[in-house]
C-alpha cells in the first residue's frame, strides 16, 4: 500500500492475468494440496510482542521486538521456513493462511531492520520510493517476491476475497489489526469475518460525521475489490456493521470522505 494510490492503480494490480505463469500468477490457488503447516512459532512471537492499545488498535512492541536477539532470529527463521515451502502444496485456506502471514511477517522484519522509526513510509530503499513495498525482498521457490506483488498479485488477483485486506497489516494505525494469532486453515473463514467486523465498526474502518460516511481510505483505494462503486463499499460495510453502523450506513448512498493514519502502531504511540 502506498498513501498515493488510487482507484486507478488498485485496480490495475488485478491485471496480473497477464503475467508469465513462472511469476507471481503461478501462485494462484488453481490447485490446491492436502498439506498443512504449523504457524505456531509466529503466533508465539505475535503473543509476546502485539497487544491491544487504548485506542482500541492492535500495537507491536517494537522496541522490545528489536531489544530481543532471540525473538529477531525467531522471526527469521519463520520466513526462511516459510520462504523454503511450496505454499501450492496446502489447501486453498492454507495457501491464503500462509501469503499472509508471509507479508506480515516481512512486514514486522522491515520495520525492525529500520528501526526507529516513526512510519513505514520513512522506510526508503531508494531515493524514490515511499516505503518499502515494491522492493522485492523475499524467495518462493525460485520467484523473487515483494511485498506489493504478494498482495497485488498473488493475494487480491487469485483468491478475489475482499477479506484479505483485513488479513495483511502495513504497520500503521489505520491498518486492519495485526492479530495476536498466526493466520491458520482450520479457523481462516471465521477468523476473517471476525477481522471484517472488527474494522469495519472501528472508526477508522467507517463512521458518520455530520451526517457524512467517512471511510478509511483502503475502500477508495481499492474500492474495484468491494463491489467497484460507492454502493458497493456500502453494502460490504453493512455486512459486517453492528446494529447502530448499519443503520446509519441505510441513510447514506455515497462516501463522504476517507482518511488513513500511517503512524507507526507502535505501543505507547512514540519511538
Amino acid at each position: 500500500m502506498i498513501k498515493a494510490m488510487t482507484g486507478a492503480l488498485a485496480a490495475a494490480g488485478l491485471a496480473s492475468e497477464a503475467d508469465a505463469a513462472s511469476g507471481p500468477q503461478a501462485f494462484w490457488p488453481s490447485t490446491a494440496g492436502r498439506e498443512t503447516l504449523d504457524h505456531g512459532g509466529w503466533t508465539r512471537l505475535l503473543a509476546r510482542h502485539v497487544s491491544r492499545g487504548a485506542d482500541g488498535v492492535d500495537r507491536v512492541d517494537y522496541r522490545a521486538w528489536q531489544a530481543s536477539a532471540a525473538d529477531r532470529s525467531a522471526l527469521a527463521g519463520y520466513l526462511s521456513m516459510l520462504q523454503a515451502k511450496d505454499p501450492r502444496r496446502l489447501t486453498r485456506n492454507g495457501q491464503m493462511a500462509y501469503w499472509a502471514n508471509l507479508y506480515n511477517a516481512e512486514t514486522i522484519r522491515l520495520v525492525l531492520a529500520a528501526w526507529p522509526v516513526g512510519s513505514i513510509q520513512d522506510i526508503r530503499p531508494n531515493p524514490l520510493a515511499i516505503g518499502p513495498w515494491k522492493t522485492p525482498t523475499l524467495s518462493v521457490m525460485g520467484t523473487i517476491l515483494s511485498l506489493d506483488q504478494i498482495e497485488h498479485r498473488i493475494l487480491r488477483a487469485g483468491f478475489k476475497d475482499p477479506r484479505v485486506h483485513y488479513a495483511l497489516n502495513c504497520a500503521s494505525v489505520s491498518c486492519p489489526d495485526l492479530r495476536r494469532q498466526a493466520w491458520t486453515a482450520d479457523s481462516l473463514e471465521t477468523d476473517l469475518d471476525a477481522a471484517a467486523r472488527a474494522y469495519v465498526n472501528h472508526p477508522r474502518g467507517a463512521r458518520m460525521v455530520r451526517g457524512k460516511l467517512v471511510v478509511s481510505s483502503i475502500y477508495v483505494w481499492f474500492k474495484a475489490d468491494f463491489g467497484g462503486d460507492d454502493a458497493g463499499v456500502i453494502a460490504h460495510l453493512s455486512r459486517y456493521a453492528e446494529p447502530a453502523l448499519k443503520t446509519q450506513l441505510a441513510t447514506v448512498s455515497s462516501i463522504g470522505g476517507n482518511a488513513y493514519d500511517w503512524r507507526l502502531n507502535q505501543t505507547g504511540g512514540k519511538r
